[in-house]
């Protein structure tokens, strides 16, 4: 895991180690049987916030670990090396927490703060819909006014968590078509009207609960709505920013698992009276491998500091960086799932499970197309 600590302060490296050790420890034993189950590990995650990754953005006067984006890619990276699905699910619980602690009012980060850096509560984050999901700013859920209450009417797509989590952050028109009629607003999972769509049948991220996430007429107070009315939109998109990094750390660190597996798996295995390791053709793909997952990195980490430092093109760079990253990364897997010949494809070898799992990293959180769009429009907008 060299790659992972190359050029770090020593903070920094012990926040890795830590990690790692914890990822380790308490995902990497469990991963395939979580994933053949369809077991969602709340136990392990309270585990994993007694670390501070429960709250990893979150100020820590209410229990956060104050950590930065450029520190948060590199504990997203660490722990998908033991189970990128897990590691995937921590990062949108933390993009909630993010949203909450900068767009939340006093009363808000106080209600929910300290339970979702404990993860007593989980959080949600629910924007796509069944018609709306690249073209988020056509979404259709509504939420009316209604004296000291809003009602909440619509449903949600693969929704993350959703069922198990507590709290849901929840984008619903409440004003005209178009981005600025969208407001942001807090649910709980108690709240009358709300429920739930069975758990979707996935090609991977199968250690998460994905489902519809239905709003009957929920009703809930006005002081649950998150920032400005109108608002919702810029505050999605600034989650947006960091989720992309979390997941493009993800599915860096499930490609160096794969890499590191396949190391040890071609120096394990001869053919033609030699060992596989030593075959050039095969190094020369080890090398490839390396070298791609070593620009993505840099990458990741570039536009974490670009965030960081709230620089102009910083959403620009968070979109190139997920985009190149869970690209890169799904296919290292793929490779290393290859190099490990008929064994990559048995489930007990861990290779195909995350192939599964990192091949949705190019697709949510904004699919890869639609940074593409996002990229060329910050290149051609002066120009028009």
């Amino acid at each position: 895991m060299s790659a992972v600590t190359t050029l770090l302060t020593d903070d920094q490296l012990a926040v890795v180690e830590t990690t790692l050790d914890f990822a380790q420890e308490h995902l990497a034993p469990h991963a395939v049987a979580w994933d053949q189950d369809k077991h969602f590990p709340v136990d392990v995650l309270r585990k994993a916030a007694e670390l501070g990754l429960g709250g990893v953005y979150v100020r820590d006067g209410l229990g956060g670990s104050g950590l930065s984006r450029s520190d948060g890619v590199l504990v997203f990276e660490a722990l998908a090396t033991g189970c990128p699905s897990i590691a995937g699910y921590l990062s949108i619980h933390n993009m909630v927490g993010w949203m909450i602690d900068r767009y939340g009012s006093e009363d808000q980060r106080g209600r929910y703060l300290p339970a979702l850096c404990t993860t007593e509560q989980l959080g949600s984050y629910c924007l796509t819909e069944p018609g709306a999901g690249s073209d988020a700013a056509a979404l259709r859920t509504r939420a009316v006014r209604d004296g000291d209450h809003w009602v909440l009417t619509g449903t949600k797509q693969f929704i993350s968590g959703a069922g198990a989590s507590h709290l849901y952050i929840v984008l619903a028109r409440t004003g005209d078509d178009g981005p600025r009629g969208i407001s942001a607003f807090l649910v709980e999972r108690g709240d009358p009207g709300l429920s739930f769509g069975v758990n979707e049948k996935k090609m991977g991220w199968n250690a998460q609960p994905t489902r519809q996430v239905l709003l009957d007429e929920v009703r809930i107070p006005a002081d649950r709505l998150l920032g400005e009315e109108g608002g919702g939109f810029r505050i999605a998109m600034n989650g947006l920013n960091g989720g992309r990094l979390g997941i493009a750390a993800c599915s860096l660190g499930g490609a160096q698992s794969a890499l590191d597996r396949s190391l040890a798996h071609l120096a394990d295995r001869e053919a033609f009276g030699a060992r596989l390791l030593d075959a050039q053709a095969l190094q020369f793909r080890l090398a490839d491998m390396a070298t791609e997952l070593a620009a993505a990195r840099a990458l990741v980490r570039q536009a974490a500091e670009a965030l960081d430092r709230n620089v102009a093109g910083a959403p620009q760079l968070c979109a190139m960086a997920k985009h190149f990253a869970t690209d890169t990364g799904y296919s290292v897997a793929d490779r290393a799932l290859q190099l490990h010949g008929g064994y990559g494809y048995l489930a007990e070898y861990g290779i195909e499970k995350i192939v599964r799992d990192l091949r949705v990293h190019q697709i949510l959180e904004g699919t890869n197309e639609i940074m593409r769009v996002m990229v060329a429009r910050s290149l051609t907008g002066a120009l028009r």
